[in-house]
């Protein structure tokens, strides 16, 4: 807690301990995740606003997201048109494909100096929540991207989605019913339960989202989902059952399995 004050005082209030210092940490004592106080946070160097209460990335998220960038900026010869085309589904605060494109001279001065930014890239952020629709544009405009190099779709996993993208990136909700008992309670109150559970087994959206995923891909495409650790063996059936033939399974910076690339 003492730490989280201190972080708090730092971030938001530039060392300076006014009226409304005293009762975010009010805030904080009741248990609200630092980050929502806060009002942002940091996605591989990108300034994510939260202010609409979607999910807080997650490291784990950060990681793998790095990973695949750092892929994409060895392959992007690959393809032939001149613009690289990125599906961000289930996108939440927009934080994935927003560290993709972003190139404003704050993040590329970012403290992390590993590349990220693609260039040429076009992402569209697929997001059902009317809030959340309104978050990622925030968000899009606070990271200075040009609008020419995304669109924000309305849109239930595919459901409004048209054309074919080179590359699809997917965090969907994915935490077994069952496993309710284990969340911490801060993230049960605070952050939204539409974005962290799949149903009992915690592959309800998965099923959804893999079903679907092959008939927006352009040859030479790769997919990317997150799950969680206990997943990998029933995805690997779903995959196969789905006749989807080359996946490879990475684990994340703690030496769990965490997500998939098709």
């Amino acid at each position: 807690m003492k730490k989280e004050v201190e972080w708090l005082l730092k971030e938001k209030y530039h060392g300076k301990p006014t009226i409304q210092f005293r009762e975010d940490t009010k805030r904080l004592k009741k248990g609200e995740p630092l980050d929502y106080v806060i009002g942002f946070t940091e996605f591989l160097g990108c300034k994510i606003d939260l202010s609409k209460k979607p999910l807080i990335p997650r490291p784990e998220t950060e990681y793998w997201v790095q990973e695949a960038i750092k892929k994409m900026k060895s392959r992007t010869s690959q393809f032939l048109s001149p613009s690289i085309k990125v599906l961000d589904i289930f996108a939440g605060s927009g934080c994935i494909g927003i560290s993709i494109v972003a190139g404003s001279e704050s993040f590329l001065q970012s403290k992390n100096s590993l590349p990220r930014h693609i260039k040429h890239a076009k992402v569209t952020f697929a997001e059902k929540d009317k809030n959340l629709l309104q978050q990622i544009q925030i968000n899009c405009r606070a990271n200075k991207i040009p609008k020419k190099s995304y669109d924000i779709v309305d849109s239930d996993i595919f459901s409004n989605i048209k054309g074919r993208y080179d590359y699809i990136f997917a965090n969907p909700p994915y935490i077994p019913e069952v496993k309710k008992n284990k969340i911490q309670k801060s993230v049960l109150r605070y952050e939204p339960v539409s974005a962290l559970f799949g149903g009992k087994d915690g592959l309800l959206y998965i099923k959804k989202f893999l079903s679907g995923a092959k008939h927006f891909l352009n040859p030479g495409g790769e997919i990317y989902m997150e799950f969680d650790s206990t997943q990998k063996k029933k995805i690997e059936k779903l995959l196969r059952a789905l006749a989807y033939k080359n996946f490879v399974f990475h684990k994340d910076q703690y030496g769990k399995w965490r997500y998939v690339v098709i």
